[in-house]
């Protein structure tokens, strides 16, 4: 009976650039049933078909898509609005959802919506994001990153938002990452050997993981309890 009361939260999943929600889902898949078995994860496409060549092409199958563009050294954004209005009308109709996860372009969108979300510039009619997994993320703004308008005081505070950072030693976007993690109250960090890839957990990432899990379990059933 111990286990019915347990939550699972409900997490919506952004894919990386160029590639799509089938192609996260099978990387996810790779944790351990442990890990997958606690959680409820929805993969959604962006809402953009990819505008050129993929980094996937010739290991996962197409379709390809994309959150949003941007030129070439990331200091102007297209479609920023656009994609935000898509991921909240998803969320509308088929939330509610407790949490976001985000890998590359989708880990930038997902960790600039709690500090959107506050300031009541984007996800108005959506319930407060609780909580946030950021793989091979960055922060727009960060060394490289412009920000896009919308997002342009989403880290003005630090985000006090649960969040678990999983970072890739030898990423090109570890750097970016790090300063990512250190714009959170209290970041949950994850490291792994790999580069610019959703890795799967030895025996410390996943006690790490696990961790994570059960301190957002715990928040939502006391949300539950408080209602």
């Amino acid at each position: 009976i111990e286990e019915q009361i347990q939550m699972k939260p409900r997490i919506l999943c952004f894919h990386g650039f160029r590639t799509s929600g089938q192609i996260l889902k099978k990387l996810v898949s790779r944790w351990p049933e442990t890990v997958l078995q606690k959680l409820d994860l929805v993969f959604i496409d962006g809402q953009f078909p990819a505008q050129g060549k993929s980094d996937v092409e010739g290991i996962f199958d197409p379709p390809y898509y994309e959150w949003f563009q941007a030129n070439e050294d990331f200091t102007e954004y297209r479609n920023f609005e656009e994609c935000l209005t898509y991921v909240e009308d998803y969320m509308l109709e088929n939330g509610p959802f407790d949490g976001v996860l985000g890998f590359s372009q989708g880990a930038f969108l997902a960790a600039a919506l709690p500090g959107m979300q506050e300031q009541g510039v984007a996800l108005e009619k959506i319930n407060k994001i609780k909580f946030l997994i950021l793989i091979s993320g960055a922060m727009f703004g960060g060394m490289k990153y412009g920000t896009p308008k919308l997002a342009s005081n989403a880290f003005s505070k630090p985000i006090d938002c649960p969040s678990l950072h999983i970072i890739g030693e030898t990423d090109f976007m570890k750097p970016e990452s790090i300063i990512l993690q250190e714009a959170f109250v209290d970041p949950v960090v994850i490291h792994h050997p790999k580069g610019h890839t959703i890795p799967r957990l030895d025996e410390k990432s996943l006690g790490t993981m696990l961790g994570f899990i059960n301190t957002i379990q715990g928040m939502l059933s006391d949300g539950q309890s408080k209602n």
